[in-house]
């Protein structure tokens, strides 16, 4: 699969939320959106990593940074991981992978030392122009889900609010 830089223009997209909601890229027109791509809900990797975007939403929203997540898992799979971990942010459910493999997310890695086909974990941050056309801003690949959110706000200059 190839992998996306910095200026390309995003893959639009249309997926389904645990509600069935379908969700655009371009339903973000005029903002900043950090797309996230994850192997599967409720595994502890993907868990921390989501609890811990949630976590820094109020920062993340405050530095008109919007958050959406996406995996491989069906829209009822989701709604579970929403509700368990009590995640205030779109969860978008590609079980096709067209999207995943649009971003170059999906495709052969390494794991425990064999080689495999399956989600990369990957970060993106796009721009949505006022057309609802993104380009990307930032590419992140094979991505450590521990301390990823951390290091993603040190990168984006996101403070700590204060209180």
């Amino acid at each position: 699969m190839p992998k996306l830089s910095v200026g390309d223009v995003a893959p639009a997209f249309t997926l389904p939320d645990p509600d069935g909601t379908p969700v655009s890229l371009a339903d973000y027109a005029g903002h900043r959106v950090i797309v996230y791509f994850y192997p599967a809900a409720m595994t502890p990797g993907c868990t921390t990593q989501a609890v811990d975007f949630s976590a820094a939403l109020g920062e993340i929203a405050a530095a008109g940074f919007d958050v959406v997540g996406i995996s491989p898992d069906s829209v009822e799979k989701l709604a579970k991981f929403r509700q368990q971990q009590e995640l205030a942010f779109p969860l978008l459910a590609d079980p096709d992978k067209e999207v995943l493999k649009a971003y170059g997310a999906f495709g052969r890695k390494v794991l425990y030392g064999k080689e495999i086909e399956g989600v990369i974990r990957s970060t993106f941050v796009v721009s949505v122009d006022d057309q609802g056309v993104g380009h990307i801003d930032v590419a992140q690949y094979n991505v450590k889900a521990t301390g990823h959110v951390a290091k993603l706000r040190r990168e984006l200059k996101i403070p700590a609010l204060e209180g």
